[in-house]
């Protein structure tokens, strides 16, 4: 006969179960846990997807932002045969005004600056007529304007700059000019000085010898 009755004390339930082996916290840490390597791709996927659309949407708006380039000034350059400068109610006396403009007649820019540096440095006076002390050099007599060659220099610097702006080759202080402008009242009754001046420079025209070699370089 066969034994089916259960075991009743307590020393034979322990020895019918089975004992399971214990796993240690070492083997545990040894093991590694595999992750899906799926989900990793997927992810890289949709970020690049999100990057590519992010980087679209950039460039839309930067073309939207962007305006139409202006369009360039294609007019033509003015060309003119002169250069001209003129000063209204300039704070200098008109009779050594005058003066200037004579001795700066009929020279080159760049000549009559340094004749007028020249004046500031007391080494060159300015012709004047009158009962005016006489100076050393070709002229009988004459002063030192300093106030006057200053506001000249500046003048004649600006008749420049229009010169090179209009291309003229060599330009000449053709026209000089010295008018009396409107006089304030000062204190005591005095009248102020007050001049308008105007300046004209003109290219340096050609000599005789070079139209004629022009002219023989045409006919060849």
């Amino acid at each position: 006969m066969t034994n089916t009755e259960k075991p009743t004390s307590k020393t034979e339930q322990k020895k019918t179960i089975v004992e399971t082996p214990k796993i240690s916290k070492k083997t545990e840490m040894k093991t590694p846990i595999k992750k899906p390597e799926n989900k990793k791709v997927e992810d890289k996927t949709e970020d690049m997807k999100m990057e590519n659309k992010t980087e679209d949407l950039k460039t839309e708006e930067t073309k939207e932002i962007k305006k139409p380039k202006e369009k360039q000034n294609t007019a033509p350059k003015v060309k003119k045969d002169f250069a001209m400068v003129n000063v209204k109610n300039l704070a200098i006396s008109t009779k050594d005004a005058k003066a200037v403009c004579r001795f700066i007649k009929n020279k080159k820019i760049s000549k009559a600056i340094e004749d007028l540096e020249k004046v500031l440095k007391l080494k060159k006076a300015v012709p004047m007529k009158g009962e005016i002390p006489h100076r050393k050099g070709p002229i009988m007599s004459g002063r030192f304007p300093q106030k006057t060659s200053k506001n000249f220099i500046m003048l004649l610097k600006s008749l420049q700059g229009n010169a090179n702006f209009y291309d003229l080759e060599t330009p000449i202080v053709k026209e000089a000019i010295a008018n009396i402008g409107v006089r304030p009242f000062g204190r005591f009754g005095i009248k102020r000085k007050r001049s308008h001046i105007t300046l004209k420079a003109i290219s340096k025209p050609k000599s005789r010898k070079q139209t004629n070699e022009k002219n023989k370089e045409v006919k060849k």
